[in-house]
């Protein structure tokens, strides 16, 4: 029997299978709010099943956008534009409804990355722990003062509020891939002397001080997760070691679940890409603290995904890319491992159960 299959609970809420949607930036939203793209994109992958889908990293103030292009939550028209989102969305299957939540730091005010990716020409003053650009050619961002870390900690848990009001079903905080979390983290973006810097439990600080702003208005029951990058791929960066003293710490503080990934708070680090690189962080993490655990990177074949659900590395896997490809991923994975799931009525007949000529109007299946 399947196992990426089967249903898991988080707090209170039940995902119907153990796939994820991973949070992709779709760089097309208007001065932050959800556009006509993000209908049909989320749509189509909510009609194929999905246990959850994440939204894209969507900013808990304008400044905290990754680019001028995505999503804030930080408003009455963000939230107002997210709210009608999420109710066509849950209109179109049974896939729980998920927000990644964060601020971009020294990494913000981005071109899309089909516009070259680096600082936008319309950008802002960017924040960070400490007045370092993320690279050359890059701005120095704003080191934040007293009064800019009481800021976030208000703009986070009014986020949070907001995303209870439009209907979200689970929150997931953004402390990874080099953004402000992630930044204060890592000692390669980190270099305070208060603190909020220097020892590891300085670092730890702010972020956990934004998890209990957001766990105290955010409702048990529904779940509070959180993605983080284990590893820096570089001795004097971010550790694993130090990445489950972290997962401790914000298990302590209520935490749900955990999305493992890597890197990012540099542009260039030794990274191992390969099929599932980053896998067994999601298993040492698993290990260490006993959270739901939800692996990423590169997880592409449903023989793979099953693997690393069945053998215990994680308890889901989050599909980014092969969603982009095939936004089918879910019905496809389903019928390679036996299992049968709900269909669309509308498109029951893409389903070799209500039609047997269905793979025959496969051309990539047919070829192979």
């Amino acid at each position: 029997m399947s196992q990426l299959f089967t249903p898991i609970t988080l707090s209170g809420l039940t995902l119907p299978n153990r796939v994820v949607v991973a949070p992709m930036c779709q760089y097309s939203a208007v001065d932050g709010r959800a556009q006509d793209w993000h209908t049909q994109h989320y749509g189509a992958l909510a009609a194929s099943g999905p246990g959850m889908i994440v939204l894209e990293a969507t900013g808990v103030t304008p400044e905290g956008r990754i680019s001028p292009a995505c999503l804030s939550l930080s408003d009455d028209a963000t939230e107002q534009a997210l709210t009608d989102l999420v109710r066509r969305l849950k209109s179109f299957g049974n896939s729980r409804i998920a927000i990644q939540l964060g601020h971009a730091g020294r990494k913000g005010a981005a071109a899309a990355p089909w516009e070259g990716g680096g600082p936008a020409a319309n950008g802002w003053q960017t924040l960070s722990p400490s007045a370092i650009p993320f690279d050359a050619g890059w701005p120095a961002p704003q080191a934040l003062d007293e009064a800019g870390l009481a800021r976030l900690r208000t703009a986070f848990a009014d986020a949070a509020k907001r995303a209870l009001r439009a209907g979200f079903d689970a929150i997931e905080v953004h402390s990874a891939h080099g953004y402000l979390l992630h930044q204060f983290l890592s000692p390669l973006a980190n270099q305070r002397t208060d603190n909020y810097g220097g020892s590891l439990e300085n670092r730890m600080r702010f972020p956990l001080e934004i998890i209990a702003a957001m766990r105290a208005v955010w409702p048990q029951g529904k779940p509070l997760g959180i993605r983080i990058s284990a590893t820096d791929w570089l001795d004097v960066g971010f550790t694993l070691d130090e990445a489950v003293i972290y997962a401790k710490a914000f298990t302590a503080q209520g935490i749900d679940y955990v999305c493992v990934s890597s890197g990012g708070v540099v542009a260039k680090a030794p990274i191992p890409v390969g099929p599932g690189y980053q896998t067994h962080l999601a298993e040492a993490i698993r290990q260490a603290t006993g959270l739901p655990v939800r692996a990423v990177g590169l997880i592409a074949t449903p023989e793979q995904a099953e693997a690393v659900v069945a053998e215990g590395k994680a308890d889901m896997v989050a599909i980014g890319r092969g969603f982009l490809d095939n936004p089918r991923w879910v019905w496809h994975a389903a019928e390679k491992l036996g299992v049968e799931i709900p269909y669309a009525n509308q498109y029951r007949f893409a389903s070799n159960r209500f039609w047997p000529g269905a793979a025959l109007a496969r051309p990539r299946e047919a070829a192979e």
